[in-house]
């Protein structure tokens, strides 16, 4: 899956425009990054595409933080203007794609550190 088709996929999954669905994409990668290691970010970066791996490459080696889905959905809102409710379809809609895009043992690797509360987020 190329990042025309990962942002096509966000598209219909939320009905969201395709300039839109990027911006989400990019806002929830970016955002998901500072939740995991950054062995795991790069490990996940390694398995999109090429335009899409800078949303997470950019975390850096610094400490992951840690906070639950609610302040992913309120983060991603933030930095792309959507209500709470659109941030949260959208944070479901970029999950459920990467689910598909990825492999099942890279996806389930990220979902690990994640935890239990981001699994239920997905919508495959």
């Amino acid at each position: 899956m190329d990042d025309k088709e990962f942002f096509r996929a966000v598209a219909d999954r939320t009905g969201f425009s395709r300039q839109e669905a990027a911006d989400l994409t990019r806002a929830t990668l970016e955002t998901l990054a500072l939740r995991l290691s950054s062995g795991e970010a790069r490990d996940l970066a390694l398995e999109l595409p090429e335009p899409l791996r800078a949303s997470l490459e950019q975390r850096g080696q610094g400490e992951m933080e840690v906070f639950g889905p609610d302040e992913s959905i309120r983060r991603v809102g933030a930095r792309t203007g959507l209500t709470e409710p659109e941030a949260a379809r959208g944070v479901r809609a970029v999950l459920g794609t990467l689910h598909e895009a990825i492999s099942r043992k890279e996806f389930d690797h990220a979902m690990s550190q994640l935890g239990k509360e981001y699994a239920q987020l997905v919508d495959i």
